[in-house]
């Protein structure tokens, strides 16, 4: 049996929340030349819609950042199969862009993104999964979350 992105997602037992509205001026998503996919900021929104909040080395430790991090993965998931239909049509992750709300003592910013960089490496693949990143550190995120993530994507061609 085949293995796609959507069967990979299924066997990993996670749910994915609502896709989250904009919450100011912005797409949460854009297909630019019907291959690229950009996906805006995400936060840690939960399966009854309410944030993960607090600050990772203050509110929470960096386990409970790596879990908010995997939160904020599957909002991104939840974006992509509202607007694409299935996770099926994305071939690949190019980039992923993760802030981190820290104190500023915390070094740790690729441990936390790896939650959401190893939750996209085990729906598309070690190869296809794993895309360019960057994890850096803030002094404060909207609504104090703990994580905030930006993507970008290829899709398949029909």
């Amino acid at each position: 049996m085949e293995t796609t992105p959507e069967s990979n997602f299924a066997a990993l037992g996670l749910t994915l929340p609502p896709a989250p509205k904009p919450l100011g001026v912005y797409k949460p998503l854009l297909i630019v030349d019907k291959r690229w996919v950009y996906v805006s900021g995400h936060g840690t929104v939960q399966d009854d819609g309410t944030l993960i909040k607090g600050r990772i080395g203050k509110d929470m430790d960096a386990d409970q950042g790596k879990l908010a991090a995997r939160q904020v993965g599957l909002a991104i998931l939840a974006t992509l199969k509202a607007n694409l239909g299935s996770l099926n049509r994305v071939k690949r992750v190019i980039k992923v862009l993760g802030m981190v709300n820290c104190t500023t003592d915390f070094e740790k910013h690729p441990f936390i993104i790896n939650g959401c960089s190893e939750l996209f490496a085990k729906v598309w693949g070690e190869e296809n999964g794993i895309g360019v990143r960057s994890a850096v550190g803030m002094g404060t995120l909207p609504d104090n979350i703990p994580v905030e993530i930006e993507a970008m994507f290829e899709l398949e061609e029909k």
